[in-house]
């Protein structure tokens, strides 16, 4: 029999030293159904990654393997380039009438190479070419992706290490983190909205005329920190009365798992332009980039690439975001979200180590700090205690994931498809774990 050291040992050995989640989550995948995720020993485990967000429907929902099966079945091409086919069409109908309104009546959609990171590069280039700019600007603690032009926009160091000329055309600006605020006040968002506005009104800050401004609703490698709906609000009126393009990624809060479809709708903004990946193929790769008519200034072949006509992702895709929409899973996914951070809140008052609960929707947090030290503001992030809650999870049946500064935070993305009774297991489950860390594995 096939054992989870055996693999893991093999791929050791012959994949990458880039490689991660084997890293911390030291499992070998064999059969998942739902939310449930089986290894190759036969344990099973409650999946809060869900291909880190990609999962909406979670494994093996039988609207998109119907679909995929459909599409194989009847001789479809498996990928065209971005040559159209019916199966196309009905995915830009299907994503068109989930996207509002007043955004979709002017949109133009441009179909990128699979991974959502490819789709950010299309929007720095479509920005940039529309307005004859070159800087865009982002914010702290933001993750947008690992090619060149999303590491020039992402906060994290250790990331962008020995990696020259990343930073050349990108400039960061404080995210409004309530927790621990850039600015080392209480966290108002006023604070963060307001510094934006001055630094672009000001001729001696130094900086040049942005191209667009790239944020995310809820940052999630980030440490799942929301943005305040004033906030986004606010920024969307600094942008649009500037002329500067609001680019909002929604590449893991697109489809329903902030508890709307798309979290810009939160605060009722309408972007000029969403990059979207992820759940919108359905759990196989597919992204996109989706803009305001007036910003098709590209040439023919401004951007490409082979594998942007992924039949079986549209098809996958077109399948799940109906079934999110008839279902209304983002309503779902609001009152599961809800249901979890109500446990996360309970436990955090039996726990000290527990510093902050936060997030929307399906797309929570929970931040671990050292409850030994004393101070006035949050206490220091224990990131070992992280890795440890982590690990006590796994050991129980639980995967869940880190990020955040210092990979303190411990993050939750279940399926849009989860059960109160999974969600009350969940919590059950992360509440042993954090015990066992605060007692060093043993029983207060």
């Amino acid at each position: 029999m096939t054992t989870n050291g055996q693999l893991l040992a093999q791929q050791a050995n012959r994949e990458s030293n880039a490689r991660t989640y084997p890293r911390h989550l030291p499992i070998a995948l064999d059969s998942a159904s739902g939310m449930i995720v089986t290894d190759v020993s036969g344990e099973e485990y409650l999946d809060c990654l869900s291909g880190a967000g990609s999962m909406a429907l979670g494994h093996n929902h039988p609207v998109v393997t119907e679909a995929i099966e459909r599409a194989l079945g009847n001789d479809r091409p498996l990928h065209t380039l971005d040559l159209t086919t019916p199966i196309k069409e009905r995915f830009v109908d299907t994503l068109f009438e989930s996207l509002p309104t007043a955004f979709a009546r002017h949109a133009k959609i441009q179909f990128c190479s699979p991974a959502g990171t490819d789709a950010i590069e299309a929007a720095l280039k479509l920005v940039k070419a529309a307005t004859g700019n070159e800087v865009v600007y982002g914010f702290q603690g933001g993750y947008h992706g690992m090619t060149a032009g999303a590491l020039g926009l992402m906060g994290d160091e250790s990331v962008r290490a020995g990696i020259p000329g990343l930073r050349s055309n990108g400039q960061q600006l404080p995210f409004p983190y309530s927790y621990r605020s850039p600015f080392g006040d209480d966290g108002d968002h006023t604070t963060a909205s307001g510094y934006v506005e001055r630094l672009l009104d000001d001729p001696n800050a130094g900086l040049d005329a942005p191209a667009g401004l790239l944020t995310e609703i809820v940052q999630g490698e980030g440490g799942v920190i929301p943005a305040p709906d004033q906030w986004v609000r606010e920024i969307r009126r600094i942008t649009r009365e500037r002329e500067i393009p609001l680019i909002v990624d929604e590449v893991q809060t697109g489809l329903g798992r902030t508890g709307a479809l798309y979290a810009f709708e939160h605060a009722g903004i309408t972007p000029d332009v969403v990059v979207l990946s992820k759940a919108i193929g359905g759990g196989l790769p597919l992204s996109a980039v989706v803009y305001h008519e007036r910003l098709d200034s590209w040439a023919p072949g401004a951007h490409a690439g082979t594998f942007r006509g992924g039949q079986l992702a549209m098809a996958a895709g077109q399948a799940t975001i109906d079934y999110v929409m008839e279902n209304d899973l983002a309503s779902h996914a609001d009152r599961m979200g809800a249901r979890l951070l109500d446990h996360l809140a309970r436990i955090s008052t039996a726990y000290p180590t527990i510093g902050d609960c936060r997030g929307r929707g399906l797309m929570l947090g929970v931040e671990i700090v050292d409850p030994d030290v004393e101070t006035d503001g949050p206490r220091p992030a224990a990131p070992e205690l992280a890795a440890s809650i982590q690990q006590g999870c796994l050991e129980r049946g639980l995967i869940v994931e880190r990020g955040g500064r210092h990979s303190a935070t411990v993050r939750f993305l279940p399926p849009l498809i989860v059960t109160a009774d999974q969600i009350d297991e969940v919590a059950e489950i992360f509440e042993s774990a954090v015990e066992a860390a605060a007692f060093g594995g043993a029983s207060p």
